[in-house]
């Protein structure tokens, strides 16, 4: 494994480095904690929110999908080959990680694509048997795809330090989330857990310039996982639409799966920019992209 970041690093030796490093750190620092209470007002006040709801049960009718149709004794078997992609996204990204760490937040990047490549085999699974039993392997590996990039996303832009302390509670909480809902039959923590990366995307967008290039491939991913979301909750709909071609619910696995390239491809182009995350002040140039 290289070191991470060698190849983006400035050369100690060379006029300015050491000023571009402290600037850097400066930069953080100002207004840091700032922006870090706004984050953290969010996760509380949207927990608070989900949490303040009735218990939200499991709908029997989820297992029931539009496209149930059986090929060569395979059932649901678009539902089930269509997480093929989620395999091939997982892996490359884990190759790229393994070959470049990224400098902040490698070990949350690296759940995040192990979970990518999981919910392959979990969500086979579950499709091929569709019920409450296997649900719960459909859902595990995406707790660690969803906290591996939330803690990713704050490492980058916030601290790097964070990964150390949060990575490791928070995917407790979202393998937590899963065994609760097994459990007890409710919902509301899964689905903050499902949620909170999405809602820090826009967020961290606004309050930060950014430390690289080609962040709108946040914004890519936030928009193909939305229209899978869309698209799941239309199954029947799509699968009309289509002629029969595809149904909602396998559409969705291959946008879901869209939405992780984009994050792999964001992590292959993108590049340090000249002057580090700094939180956006007003009257400051727009953030890069």
């Amino acid at each position: 494994m290289r070191n991470p970041g060698a190849s983006q690093r400035s050369d100690p030796a060379s006029p300015g480095a050491g000023a571009t490093s402290s600037g850097h750190q400066a930069a953080r620092g100002l207004g840091g904690s700032r922006a870090g209470v706004v984050l953290l007002a969010l996760g509380a006040a949207s927990l608070a929110a989900v949490l303040s709801l009735d218990p939200i049960a499991q709908d029997p009718g989820y297992h029931r999908f539009a496209d149930q149709r059986a090929l060569l004794g395979m059932p649901n078997w678009q539902n089930v080959l269509s997480n093929a992609p989620f395999l091939l996204v997982g892996l490359v990204g884990l190759r790229r990680i393994l070959a470049s760490p990224p400098q902040e937040a490698p070990w949350s990047w690296g759940a995040y694509f192990i979970g990518v490549a999981l919910v392959c085999f979990g969500s086979a699974y579950y499709h091929w048997r569709p019920d409450n039993e296997t649900l719960l392997w459909d859902r595990l590996p995406m707790t660690l795809a969803f906290m591996g990039i939330f803690v990713a996303l704050l490492g980058e832009h916030l601290s790097p330090k964070l990964e150390r302390y949060l990575l490791l509670p928070a995917l407790g909480l979202g393998f937590f989330s899963v065994y609760h809902w097994s459990r007890v039959d409710d919902l509301r923590l899964y689905i903050w857990v499902q949620t909170i990366p999405l809602l820090v995307v826009p967020v961290l967008l606004w309050l930060f310039d950014g430390n690289y290039t080609h962040r709108r491939y946040l914004v890519y991913a936030v928009a193909c996982y939305a229209l899978a979301k869309v698209v799941e909750f239309s199954d029947e709909a799509v699968l009309g639409l289509t002629g029969g071609l595809i149904g909602g619910h396998a559409a969705k696995h291959l946008l879901a799966a869209l939405g992780s390239w984009m994050l792999y491809e964001m992590l292959r182009r993108r590049k340090r920019a000249g002057t580090g995350a700094a939180p956006r002040r007003t009257g400051r140039s727009s953030p890069s992209v």
